[in-house]
């Protein structure tokens, strides 16, 4: 435990504080006094008075009760009002930590009666015979300082706290809701988004899946039928990752990993060679032994090398296609480029692959260079720090 904790802990007492203790001994030590001319009865009984009126108002946040006998009493034996700041301490304490309760006002009623002891029965006599309005209005006065202001402040102070404690709770519990209802709302935008993809896109993908298996079996040569099985099988992949998807979408307790492998750097020669089979001009640099890399690494380069050969089928066809993956000392970098094409293919584009690619290559710790070569092509370059185990992530 800390030591700022083990403080805190062992000053409980003193709402963990320490110059709260501090006050409260220089308040205790302030009210132990004997008066100026004790008597033989009143030195043996205010000794052990004053020492139980320092360890109550000591422990006054804590047992209240006994900093309000100790000062009532110590105060009619002393016979004087040198008790009286203490009983003025004991009586406020008690109203600020306890509230408007039974044991307030009894604290209340016991101050009360010490004070009419110590201030009228010495002159009851006098005002029997000689009371005036003065002596009456005096004694209210007395009684309304001593007593009811440290009971009013006690109050106010224990209604203030318990104020701010009810507007503590209620905002925790606001932002609480509101995180709530926001989680409700993105649980639903991200069903709808799912709902949305098993709809449209699924149905589109499973329907070319169908079609260029039909045209696998139909074909009347062989080049016709290994670009035919090369769009099956990549619209398969393809329906398989949009499964993958649409349970993470879903939040599918079941399947919280999927059946589907996440892409890794190893799978960019098979990305590569789908794209020959389907009749792309693509060569691959690649060393024989791929470094280990983390996952999000690995995903990453695997999804700029597709994002990429995507881009460059689409705005450069036919036109040659450089992928390079090399390894250093400072990290891995993965490196397409593709020549100028001689046209467009009428493929339409979301306008984010970019956007998607340079996401993907921050959150791996990397940085991505995109733009145009000095021979007019096109070029897509992600550098990674250095390599992390394949076992860290």
């Amino acid at each position: 435990m800390p030591r700022q904790g083990k403080w805190a802990t062992r000053l409980a007492w003193w709402d963990g504080k320490f110059r709260s203790l501090l006050l409260d001994l220089l308040i205790a030590s302030l009210a132990v006094a004997m008066p100026d001319d004790p008597a033989v009865w009143q030195q043996w009984v205010l000794i052990p008075g004053n020492a139980l009126l320092f360890g109550g108002l000591l422990l006054r946040r804590r047992f209240p009760w006994i900093a309000v006998l100790a000062s009532s009493a110590v105060m009619v034996l002393a016979g004087s009002g040198d008790q009286s700041m203490a009983v003025v301490v004991a009586l406020y304490t008690m109203a600020k930590q306890r509230g408007p309760v039974a044991s307030t006002w009894g604290a209340v009623a016991v101050v009360t009666a010490a004070q009419l002891t110590r201030l009228a029965l010495p002159n009851l006599a006098s005002l029997w015979t000689n009371g005036t309005a003065t002596a009456l209005l005096g004694l209210a006065a007395m009684l309304t300082g001593f007593v009811g202001m440290p009971t009013l402040l006690g109050l106010w102070l224990y209604q203030r706290r318990d104020l701010l404690r009810s507007l503590r709770e209620r905002a925790v519990q606001a932002e609480r809701e509101r995180d709530l209802l926001a989680d409700r709302a993105v649980g639903a935008e991200r069903r709808r988004i799912a709902r949305e993809m098993h709809d449209v896109v699924a149905h589109r993908v499973s329907v070319i899946s169908l079609q260029a298996g039909a045209l696998t079996m139909t074909a009347t040569d062989e080049r016709t039928e290994q670009v035919a099985e090369v769009i099956r099988v990549s619209s398969s992949a393809a329906l398989s990752e949009l499964r993958e998807m649409l349970r993470a979408l879903r939040d599918d307790a079941e399947h919280p990993g999927g059946d589907h492998a996440a892409p890794t750097l190893a799978g960019v020669a098979e990305l590569v060679a789908d794209s020959v089979a389907a009749g792309a001009e693509i060569a691959l640099e690649m060393p024989d032994e791929l470094p280990e890399t983390s996952t999000a690494v690995g995903r990453a380069a695997y999804r700029v090398v597709q994002e990429a050969l995507t881009n460059a089928g689409k705005h450069a066809p036919g036109s040659p296609v450089l992928v390079s993956v090399d390894t250093g000392p400072d990290g891995l970098a993965v490196e397409v480029v593709n020549a100028r094409g001689g046209g467009t293919t009428v493929v339409e584009g979301s306008g984010y692959g970019l956007i998607g690619m340079r996401e993907r290559v921050t959150l791996a710790g990397g940085t991505l260079q995109v733009g145009r070569t000095a021979e007019d092509g096109y070029r897509v370059r992600a550098e990674f720090p250095v390599l992390e185990p394949a076992a860290a992530s």
